[in-house]
């Protein structure tokens, strides 16, 4: 007796986010209509998409086996968005602007606006752009950066719900995207999204970083919270209908059972948070060890039959 397999099926699609300058690379995440590589159910029109983070100035708490690819660059942030465009294949770049913070040096804000500057003009890809994580720091760098990336079409982040005016305000008047930033709350997700969206900020131009962790402890809880988040879009909620960013590389290569073992199972334990994440609906995903991204595109490429 044949088995019928229920199939679910929604209308309201998850809003399709193009980063990068029109006419140049670009890199398109998001428009899906059902959960992630369930042909049957629904449309996958875009990809998941790998970017590689590239910091602005030497990661001293990097592990030795992750620094390695990049030994020959660590200290030139240029040269090393160059590695990740020319011998890695990145599609698309995460920049960390750490080097503003008290911890990384303290360099000056017009400093570390010059160095992304010839970052966007030495590989000519889509960019991502976090801050320090200082909020006054951040806050005086985000409207000279945007400003100086002007109709590059960059994501820029993170905006959090206790500070979220200046980046929303700067991205409205440049033209670029938005990280909004939650702590694995849906709630919070969404009404962080609002307020941005009250500031007369375009939702379509949001994307949303629901907060992640490594494989292990919590990460059952974060893909529920993914899950929850994605079903909401699928059934019509236009403030929960954002694509997904995940900084993968760094949550993994912080936890012992990275840094301590041996840098092949650190390769392993970002790859398999990388496809938890997937599964749970990542679009976007911030990877540290090229070795680690490859394999993930290759998974990617698997699941969807080669289309990026």
């Amino acid at each position: 007796m044949p088995v019928e397999i229920i199939k679910e099926r929604y209308n309201a699609p998850v809003n399709t986010v193009e980063i990068g300058r029109p006419g140049a690379k670009q890199v398109k995440i998001g428009g899906q209509t059902g959960f992630p590589f369930l042909f049957d159910e629904g449309k996958m029109p875009n990809p998941p998409v790998i970017a590689y983070e590239v910091p602005d100035c030497t990661p001293d708490d990097w592990p030795e086996g992750l620094l390695e690819p990049y030994h020959d660059c660590v200290k030139d942030p240029v040269k090393w968005a160059k590695k990740c465009a020319d011998e890695f294949g990145a599609e698309i770049l995460c920049v960390k602007a750490q080097s503003m913070h008290q911890d990384y040096g303290s360099r000056p804000v017009d400093e570390a606006v010059r160095i992304v500057r010839e970052i966007a003009d030495a590989v000519k890809l889509p960019l991502i752009v976090v801050g320090c994580g200082d909020d006054e720091r951040d806050n005086e760098f985000m409207p000279k950066l945007s400003q100086a990336l002007k109709g590059e079409n960059c994501l820029l982040g993170l905006a959090t719900q206790a500070n979220y005016k200046t980046l929303a305000a700067t991205c409205l008047v440049d033209g670029h995207f938005i990280i909004a930033d939650s702590p694995i709350d849906v709630n919070i997700a969404k009404q962080v999204n609002i307020l941005i969206g009250d500031m007369g900020f375009d939702t379509n131009k949001i994307v949303m970083h629901p907060t992640t962790t490594s494989l292990g402890y919590g990460m059952e809880y974060v893909y529920s919270i993914m899950e929850r988040s994605r079903l909401a879009a699928f059934m019509g909620d236009k403030m929960l209908a954002m694509p997904f960013i995940v900084f993968v590389g760094q949550e993994t290569w912080k936890v012992k059972e990275a840094k301590d073992f041996g840098v092949v199972q650190g390769i392993n334990w970002e790859i398999t948070t990388s496809v938890a994440m997937l599964q749970a609906g990542a679009d976007l995903i911030v990877m540290r060890h090229p070795d680690a991204a490859g394999s993930v595109k290759r998974y990617i490429a698997a699941l969807t039959g080669g289309v990026r």
